[in-house]
């Protein structure tokens, strides 16, 4: 098989088209060596171009709906949070503990994607140690005010992400198979067979104008502090920022060169990765970095605010799905997904009783 040469975006980001994924993804294992290796220069991360048309209406629909949602009433909000499952369904804001505190930056919505699986079909023991990935997703009611169709939004984009994310997977998994503690072990089988795929609707509050930030002097992770995905691949979208105007939101441009995405290379070279509007994202997570002994690494990753007039209006919406295995997938000969997610949770919510 004649294998196809890497392509970059203007940042250097490994580039595949998506009818390359689809109709010969063995062909792609150059530039999936290019991005997912260990060598310094590798980011960590692909982007995947030339999707079906369909992906930038469910992109726009959902992103919106996820600002609208945070705009809605505390108490409204609230009635969607879980805390048995440690927000790990329906809303979360300031739950989470990051750079050892609460996290107030970004309100999120989560629930489980797979197609055709909505209540997890797993015995109620692993549903009472686990319920941070086997419970009943929870939606917004379909009159709720300003939010109507979310479900459906959310499961659109989802479902879309996930299909192709395990057209990804298949690409990837002769490069993993060298890599990968359990030679049996099928990339593809583990994420679309899971019960665990996350996604995760994510709501970046403005700037407040009472604590203003200074590009010069401000934190590179002042918008999300720095860390990495627990899962094998995670799926992004572009982000969207929308600004609140008279006549309600409306799109804008980033509102400021230095906001957005940041990762670190493998030789740890601080980088900056725009996500092309029509196009999707693939990092790499920690559960992949276990089942490879460390080989294939986890991206280091946080997201800045840049500064610029007008800052302190908008917000910046984002999408992400966590494509894992189940919790009783041996990572390594001593440890489960399951177990080790347990102690990921420990670390991010300490201070929530699940």
């Amino acid at each position: 098989m004649e294998l196809l040469p890497i392509t970059y975006t203007p940042e250097g980001a490994v580039s595949i088209a998506y009818q390359d994924l689809v109709s010969s993804p063995l062909s792609l294992s150059k530039s999936i060596e290019k991005a997912f290796g260990s060598n310094p220069e590798c980011l960590g991360i692909v982007v995947v171009r030339d999707l079906p048309p369909a992906y930038a209406a469910y992109r726009e629909r959902l992103l919106k709906l996820a600002c609208a949602f945070a705009k809605l009433d505390e108490p409204i909000r609230e009635k969607y949070a879980d805390i048995h499952s440690r927000y790990s369904f329906g809303w979360s804001h300031g739950k989470e503990i990051m750079n050892g505190k609460p996290d107030t930056l970004k309100g999120s919505y989560y629930a489980n994607i797979n197609p055709g699986i909505e209540v997890p079909s797993v015995s109620p023991a692993l549903q009472e140690a686990y319920p941070e990935y086997y419970n009943k997703n929870i939606w917004p009611e379909a009159d709720e005010a300003g939010v109507e169709g979310f479900e459906s939004a959310f499961k659109d984009l989802g479902k879309f992400v996930f299909e192709v994310g395990c057209e990804l997977a298949v690409a990837c998994q002769p490069f993993a198979l060298s890599h990968l503690n359990d030679s049996s072990m099928s990339l593809p089988q583990l994420i679309s067979t899971s019960n665990t795929v996350k996604a995760r609707l994510l709501h970046y509050f403005p700037p407040s104008p009472d604590t203003p930030v200074t590009q010069e002097t401000d934190p590179v992770d002042n918008w999300c502090g720095w860390h990495k995905d627990h899962s094998l691949l995670t799926g992004l979208c572009s982000a969207m920022f929308l600004r609140e105007g008279e006549s309600g939101f409306e799109t804008v441009a980033s509102p400021s060169p230095a906001s957005g995405l940041y990762i670190r290379t493998r030789g740890g070279d601080l980088t900056k990765v725009s996500i092309p509007v029509d196009c999707l994202a693939f990092q790499t997570g920690e559960a992949l970095e276990v089942a490879t002994g460390g080989t294939l690494r986890a991206t280091p990753h946080c997201v800045r605010v840049g500064v610029a007039p007008g800052s302190d209006k908008v917000s910046r919406e984002t999408f992400a799905l966590f494509m894992q295995p189940d919790v009783d997938q041996l990572l390594s000969n001593s440890c489960t997904f399951g177990q080790f997610s347990k102690r990921v949770f420990d670390e991010h919510y300490n201070d929530v009783s699940a």
